[in-house]
């Protein structure tokens, strides 16, 4: 039993002599993994645009001259603008939300932007993903109330076989499915497991302002 005792009393004097982690340490750790994580959140959305863009450059001449057949040439144009401008203010919000972040001092501070940087990319990927769809069933419904130049463009073009209109658009709406569902995925695997690191941070850090 004296045994016991002796061996218990040298276990608590033990664990009295582990380091207790206070605030100070605590936050830096916390504070320094927001900002990792915002800044990948910018790299990546930097490298997503990179892609598309360098992706535009290896569309062929054929499917140029078929949207200009259609008369989609002056749309998509305007439409690639419009995207390159929003998807440049979302990556210069996520650098502001990224400096914003370095230079926090205060937890409630950092809790916000925290929030706010969640609320950002979230609406970045409701964006991109709704463009996509939109853009999908606009360029079908176009196909579709416009046949007859369709038709015409498919049947004179070798490329197509004589490929009949109604075909066509149900390639087009199967395809843009998969595309829409892979960018989805994607969007869930990359940017949520950022965020579910952010709410981990967040969740760590109002344990401590508790």
């Amino acid at each position: 039993m004296d045994q016991l005792e002796s061996l218990k009393k040298e276990w608590q004097s033990q664990e009295q002599d582990f380091p207790k982690l206070t605030y100070k340490d605590i936050y830096p750790m916390l504070l320094k993994k927001s900002s990792s994580i915002v800044k990948w959140i910018v790299v990546i959305s930097i490298c997503e645009i990179s892609f598309w863009t360098l992706l535009s450059f290896f569309i062929p001449e054929s499917s140029k001259e078929f949207n200009n057949e259609m008369g989609l040439q002056t749309t998509f144009l305007i439409i690639n603008i419009f995207n390159y401008a929003v998807v440049v203010v979302f990556i210069y919000l996520f650098w502001k939300n990224y400096k914003k972040i370095q230079v926090t001092n205060s937890i409630k501070t950092l809790m916000g932007n925290i929030l706010r940087t969640r609320k950002t990319v979230h609406y970045f990927v409701y964006y991109n993903i709704g463009m996509a769809a939109i853009l999908m069933i606009g360029m079908n419904l176009y196909y579709y109330f416009n046949k007859k130049t369709l038709s015409t463009i498919l049947r004179n073009d070798d490329n197509f076989g004589s490929m009949p209109a109604e075909t066509f658009i149900g390639v087009n709406i199967i395809a843009g499915i998969i595309l829409i569902g892979l960018l989805i995925l994607f969007y869930w695997v990359i940017y949520g497991l950022l965020l579910r690191r952010l709410k981990r941070n967040y969740k760590e850090l109002k344990k401590i302002e508790e």
